[in-house]
């Protein structure tokens, strides 16, 4: 009888462990806050790029991205040539654990100077982007490393 009850403490020991630490574990949903606020920081930053205020857009990425990146070379990154239409956000999955979301952009993209009869007559393409967004101190970052 004494030897199982020294074993008792120790066995409960381990059982409230896992209990405090799955209760400590984020859910890998977001809220209906978190999604809302994430898919407006998308969509300011979409409006950027629509906007070709590349600039601007560059304020969206990540505080590490942006200290080891220059703005004045940023806006490198991005087409003249083309023209951009936001149509849809889709938040596709969240890691918890890394606080990352993958987010699907649906985008109707077009050339600003087409340069051919073909590309004329295609017009405008639906594309889907999949970004990387960071939650950093409670607030969303494009990851530039999607």
């Amino acid at each position: 009888m004494m030897r199982s009850a020294g074993r008792f403490p120790g066995a409960l020991l381990i059982v409230m462990l896992m209990a405090i630490g799955s209760g400590c574990s984020a859910p890998d949903e977001l809220s209906p806050e978190q999604t809302a606020a994430l898919e407006q920081r998308v969509r300011e930053r979409w409006q950027t790029i629509i906007d070709r205020d590349f600039g601007a857009t560059w304020e969206f990425e990540t505080p590490t991205y942006r200290s080891v990146f220059p703005k004045r070379l940023y806006r490198y990154k991005f087409s003249y040539g083309v023209e951009w239409e936001l149509t849809g956000i889709d938040v596709l999955h969240y890691d918890a654990r890394a606080a990352v979301a993958s987010v699907g952009v649906r985008v109707m993209t077009k050339p600003t100077k087409p340069t051919s009869a073909a590309s004329k007559a295609i017009g405008a393409l639906p594309v889907t982007v999949r970004e990387k967004w960071m939650l950093i101190d409670g607030e969303w970052w494009h990851s530039a490393n999607n």
